[in-house]
């Protein structure tokens, strides 16, 4: 293999890449809408329970002062019985601590738990299973406010399936005032989404969203509950349970709204950070995977490890274009593959093919969503950009063992974007 055709083929690998996921993602979202979503009307109550369960929802929060009120009041208002509401204070230094006892004053169903110093998110809801009364816990971020049927929903897969182990929603974005809110709308719609679609498909989560999930206790405790070691708790929490060979699935019809970063630090803060947690847990249960009983989550692991691949191409081909524009350079080492070609031809008629898809089935759940599907023309030089540029720091951090896997994950708080 001479140097002018690996310069090459590293090209084909940067622009093919997407190109194929986006393919598997639409095949898969469409096979998983037409199976279990088409012909059911996404605003329709959810089927009945014949003996609803007790069920407590967990928040764990840090100086949440500014949401958890709108947070409670909406679980407050969910349309299922038998409903506790833990709230757990991770060692607030606001006002959040005195407004969880507020609430739980007003309402008998309101519990709150106060963590002397800020332990993390994982300690935190270990903190509030020790102290649930139900089977089934919903864990939901302080900041997220839940669509009334939401439970409802997570509840009806616990219960109608003895191997489920944790079910999760669909985060819908709250704040859209700048085009970093307006890029992440279509973000959620057409590729957070459809991956969950296309991962359900063939089997395997890479992640629940850690802002709404449902988890039955006897699955986290077969597990150990959540790690305080993994910064991301909730990548760590899908890839144990799913080893332990529990299902774990997705839920379009649970939607919550979230507050994301609308600045480029928060951002860039927040995907670090997602990251982080992936290479972590990667790394910490790639062993584990090796035996033929656990070799469903093999594609899991294996798109991962391709999405890490092409992250350091990217990063290996930008250094090439660099210093072929400095140096004079052999005539072999050629770079046109990035001309436009059938390639990026390819790659923009796919994007457009995904948004246009994501649009079809997204428009159920939130109307008008549509308009702001205009504003991803932007998502490749921004996310692209802040992705890869993520994971190949918080890949090689992990990999030299300076990502200090061992130190707790405490809170740090986040970029709430302009309300």
């Amino acid at each position: 293999m001479d140097a002018a055709w690996s310069i090459r083929a590293l090209g084909l690998f940067v622009l093919g890449y997407p190109i194929i996921m986006s393919a598997v993602w639409v095949v898969g979202g469409l096979y998983y809408f037409f199976r279990r979503e088409h012909g059911q009307s996404p605003v329709e109550e959810p089927p009945p329970l014949r003996d609803p369960p007790p069920v407590t929802v967990l928040v764990p929060c840090h100086n949440e002062g500014d949401n958890v009120r709108e947070t409670v009041g909406a679980l407050l208002e969910q349309r299922y019985p038998l409903l506790e509401i833990i709230a757990i204070n991770d060692g607030s230094t606001d006002d959040t601590g005195a407004l969880l006892d507020a609430l739980a004053a007003e309402n008998p169903s309101v519990r709150v738990l106060h963590l002397g110093t800020n332990q993390g998110k994982a300690v935190a809801l270990r903190m509030g299973a020790v102290a649930a009364r139900s089977e089934y816990l919903v864990c939901v971020d302080g900041d997220a406010i839940l669509d009334e049927y939401a439970v409802h929903w997570m509840v009806f897969h616990l219960v109608g399936g003895p191997r489920v182990g944790a079910v999760t929603g669909n985060p819908r974005i709250r704040n859209r005032s700048t085009l970093l809110g307006r890029l992440q709308v279509g973000e959620f719609s057409s590729i957070i989404g459809m991956i969950k679609r296309a991962q359900r498909t063939y089997g395997r989560l890479f992640t629940v969203s850690g802002v709404v999930c449902a988890f039955r206790r006897t699955a986290l405790h077969r597990v150990g509950y959540w790690s305080d070691s993994i910064v991301t708790e909730d990548i760590d929490i899908s890839w144990r349970l799913q080893m332990d060979h529990w299902d774990v699935r997705y839920e379009p019809r649970v939607l919550c709204s979230i507050l994301m970063p609308e600045t480029l630090g928060g951002l860039w803060r927040q995907r670090l950070r997602w990251a982080k947690g992936g290479a972590q847990t990667a790394v910490a249960h790639s062993p584990g995977l090796r035996t033929w009983r656990r070799r469903r989550m093999w594609p899991v692991l294996g798109e991962y490890l391709v999405s890490v691949a092409w992250a350091y191409s990217v990063l290996a081909l930008v250094l090439l274009i660099g210093l072929g524009a400095m140096i004079p350079v052999p005539g072999w080492f050629r770079l046109d593959v990035l001309h436009p070609s059938w390639t990026t031809v390819a790659l923009a008629t796919v994007c457009m093919v995904q948004f246009g898809v994501s649009l079809i089935i997204d428009r159920r759940y939130e109307p008008g969503v549509g308009r702001h599907l205009y504003w991803m023309i932007w998502y490749p030089l921004a996310y692209w950009l802040i992705g890869l540029t993520t994971t190949v720091v918080a890949v090689t951090v992990t990999l030299v063992g300076r990502g200090r896997p061992n130190t707790r994950a405490v809170w740090t708080s986040p970029d709430r974007g302009v309300r």
